[in-house]
């Protein structure tokens, strides 16, 4: 086991720090695909989750689709997406994602979630579809997937392997310790198991998580966690800043500075992970097709 340097903690800032700072949204490319995203009835985590890249992504013709609805089933405290009763399915939803992803000529596609623990596959088939509707009509598309944890059901994350993504994608979000706060209806072990059992069924599928900071845990905690998922195999880790949706929601701690960032990546590759993003404002599918790309010349 590698010896860890100390890393240095700093206190909450008031006001943001600059390096969490980003410019607006508003370029061209911006709105011709939020108009896309409105004409085509899609939703997207970019806004639902108020994803501080957007601009950034949205201005290069990638985001990250969200499927079955806009109203999740849980009420994670970190989480901006609305909560409540959901509606019914929608099985037209894949084919409307497919025809998005070919209208923007995507060479690289991130298809998440709100959880549905309503439907009794929580939406697995969909899922599904909405992966085999994409390779028929972009067959050089490359698809990510970043799926719910099912309630632990194994055939589920089967159904969803089976149609073929390139990277399974499943975010282990924080430390043990803050579950109960963090993260209503989810369990650690339920999440490790379920990146375990990927990388069984299906060894070609890379498998990815993600982790915020700021919600309280020990610096100590995080490498435990980075431990386990290597453990259980996982390949491609980001790391990004918690930050607080509204004062309804979990507070964040403390902002963890850049220099902190580099030093949990630099902990986490020398653990054996094939790519690390890891700053402020990674979330989950910010530079997906560069990790994916990693994974590929790792293999």
């Amino acid at each position: 086991m590698p010896v860890e340097s100390p890393l240095e903690f700093i206190r909450p800032r008031a006001p943001k720090p600059d390096w969490l700072k980003v410019r607006a949204p508003g370029s061209e490319n911006y709105l011709r695909l939020r108009g896309l995203m409105k004409d085509l009835k899609l939703n997207t985590v970019c806004e639902e989750a108020r994803c501080p890249n957007i601009g950034e992504c949205w201005h290069h013709g990638t985001a990250t689709f969200m499927i079955l609805g806009e109203v999740c089933t849980r009420n994670c405290a970190y989480c901006a997406v609305s909560h409540g009763r959901p509606e019914p399915l929608d099985l037209a939803e894949p084919r409307r994602v497919a025809e998005a992803i070919q209208a923007m000529q995507l060479q690289y596609a991130v298809i998440t979630s709100v959880d549905r623990d309503d439907v009794p596959d929580g939406g697995a088939s969909i899922f599904a579809e909405t992966i085999r509707q994409t390779r028929a009509l972009v067959p050089s598309c490359r698809i990510e997937v970043l799926i719910p944890d099912f309630q632990g059901k194994e055939a589920p994350l089967q159904a969803v392997l089976e149609a073929g993504p390139d990277v399974m994608n499943h975010n282990i979000e924080t430390v043990p310790r803050l579950y109960r706060m963090a993260r209503s209806g989810g369990k650690y072990a339920r999440s490790l198991e379920l990146l375990d059992r990927s990388r069984r069924y299906s060894a070609d599928i890379a498998t990815k998580t993600g982790i915020m900071v700021g919600l309280g845990e020990e610096v100590d905690e995080v490498l435990q966690v980075f431990d386990d998922l290597r453990q259980v195999g996982v390949s491609i880790l980001t790391i990004g800043q918690y930050l607080r949706p509204t004062t309804t929601h979990a507070p964040m701690v403390r902002y963890y500075h850049p220099d902190e960032f580099a030093e949990l990546k630099r902990a986490a590759l020398a653990r054996g992970f094939v790519h690390v993003e890891s700053g402020p404002l990674v979330r989950s599918s910010y530079h997906a097709h560069e990790q994916a790309d990693a994974y590929d010349r790792s293999r």
